[in-house]
């Protein structure tokens, strides 16, 4: 089993490995895009954007499970990269990756970071956000997610971004990623207008 801990979605984070029923980390040493590869791809996150050491996504626990290790790129699982056999690292050291799936968003031009256009990061880019399907709910899981309590109102701005991407949530999810979501299609954000909410905590 793998997993990516402590990112802001499932696709960035620490690197974490199971083994016999307890999850250790990745010592960053000798930790570069081919083994950060392996892990977006093994976890369907696309490929690395970006490669993290130094404990980046903050310190992990647990046994450290691999070190120095040497992917070619092509492997269908971590484990199956060569590593080495002993490790001299500690949490200061844990891996993290950012993939090309994570998604994460903002708030722009409001009074703070918890109103304004909704902007998401997604693929290397910031996009905005059709308003075709976008309701209560999606402001809830939005406005939550972002440590900003509940939505207050919602604003609608013109599309100015390169992307368009669509959400539609079917419950009360903890993050917009986990909703069902199409990025760049035209046809459902035909005519649409681009989000925007207030949400009624204060943000950064």
């Amino acid at each position: 089993a793998l997993r990516l801990a402590d990112g802001r979605s499932r696709c960035e984070g620490r690197v974490e490995l199971e083994k016999q029923g307890m999850w250790g980390t990745v010592c960053d040493d000798g930790w570069d895009v081919p083994d950060a590869d392996v892990v977006c791809r093994q976890l369907r996150c696309g490929h690395a954007v970006s490669v993290r050491g130094n404990s980046a996504f903050g310190r992990g626990h647990g046994p450290i499970l691999r070190d120095e290790l040497g992917c070619g790129g092509h492997e269908r699982h971590l484990w199956e990269c060569p590593a080495a056999p002993e490790h001299d690292c500690s949490h200061k050291e844990d891996a993290g990756v950012v993939c090309s799936e994570h998604q994460e968003w903002r708030l722009s031009g409001g009074r703070d970071g918890c109103a304004g256009r909704l902007e998401v990061f997604f693929r290397g880019t910031w996009s905005t956000v059709c308003d075709s399907s976008w309701y209560q709910l999606e402001s809830m899981v939005l406005c939550r997610s972002l440590g900003c309590g509940m939505p207050l109102r919602r604003l609608s701005f013109g599309h100015t971004l390169p992307g368009k991407m669509l959400y539609e949530c079917g419950s009360l999810q903890t993050s917009l990623a986990l909703c069902r979501w199409t990025f760049n299609r035209s046809a459902p954000c035909h005519q649409s207008r681009a989000v925007g909410v207030v949400c009624n905590g204060m943000g950064s």
